[in-house]
């Protein structure tokens, strides 16, 4: 019996190695969660002190503006947001340059090149989950609790972890045969953080743009993270959590094309 291995061979075998290869997965994720906080001062703090600096930077921003709502504590509100948010820029900056960072290892063995760039998105799990249990500390201080909307926050999770997969596939593909493109992640980052509604609701928007504003992926799992946690306030507008549904899928896909379509030559470049 003869075995053919090719590198970004196209078919199921390839979509069945992600199950055969969990364990480089894991072995990935764990390594990149080591690496990040070795020989920190504060070790895993930093992943709850970013978030906190920038929590306190929008509250101060929001309550300057006046676009920060009554009827929930300025913190909570303002971090109901950052952590979807902090969670996207953390894994589409990783995942952007999985691919560059691991070289040694991609010019030298086959295994579906698509586990890199998913290693990274599941690292920031970490992060994601490190945060959720600060706000939970936060809402208790603040004498707030979720209501039963709280059983949808998962849905919101996935959303959020399948936009920054499809959009970090296409960043990382872009970054290896354009290394310009490693420039232009951190400038989409900065900018889209002032495009989504982290010290102002998307109310305060007004309502002729709000559907071009709602392009933004980002706007309704914002929302709907607020709407899970914040006992359904603000109200969650279906069209804006549509959109967000949508583009989404549309980002995976475009993400998962292109990335496939480039694969094969990721050796010969890198």
């Amino acid at each position: 019996m003869k075995l053919v291995i090719e590198p970004g061979s196209a078919g199921k075998n390839y979509w069945l190695d992600l199950w055969r290869y969990r364990e480089l997965l894991y072995l990935l994720a764990w390594r990149d969660v080591i690496v990040r906080y070795k020989q920190t001062v504060i070790g895993i703090v930093w992943a709850l002190l970013r978030p906190a600096l920038t929590m306190l930077v929008f509250v101060a921003f929001g309550r300057l503006a006046g676009v920060v709502p009554k009827q929930v504590p300025a913190p909570v509100w303002v971090f109901a947001a950052v952590i979807p948010w902090q969670f996207f820029s953390t894994a589409l900056n990783d995942s952007s340059t999985s691919l560059l960072n691991n070289a040694n290892l991609i010019s030298k063995i086959y295994f579906p090149r698509v586990i890199v760039p998913m290693a990274a998105v599941v690292t920031a799990m970490l992060d994601l989950v490190i945060t959720l249990s600060m706000l939970a500390l936060l809402m208790a201080w603040y004498d707030v609790s979720p209501g039963w909307q709280i059983v949808l926050l998962p849905a919101f999770v996935l959303l959020a972890f399948s936009l920054s997969f499809g959009v970090g596939l296409l960043f990382a593909a872009l970054n290896v045969e354009y290394r310009d493109f490693r420039y232009i992640v951190p400038f989409i980052v900065q900018f889209g953080l002032f495009l989504s509604p982290i010290a102002y609701s998307t109310t305060a928007v007004p309502a002729r743009w709000r559907t071009l504003f709602a392009l933004n992926p980002m706007v309704g799992i914002i929302d709907g993270f607020r709407w899970c946690l914040l006992r359904g306030y603000p109200p969650l507008d279906m069209w804006t959590a549509t959109l967000a549904v949508e583009v989404t899928c549309s980002c995976v896909l475009l993400g998962v094309w292109y990335f496939r379509r480039m694969e094969r030559g990721f050796a010969d470049v890198i």
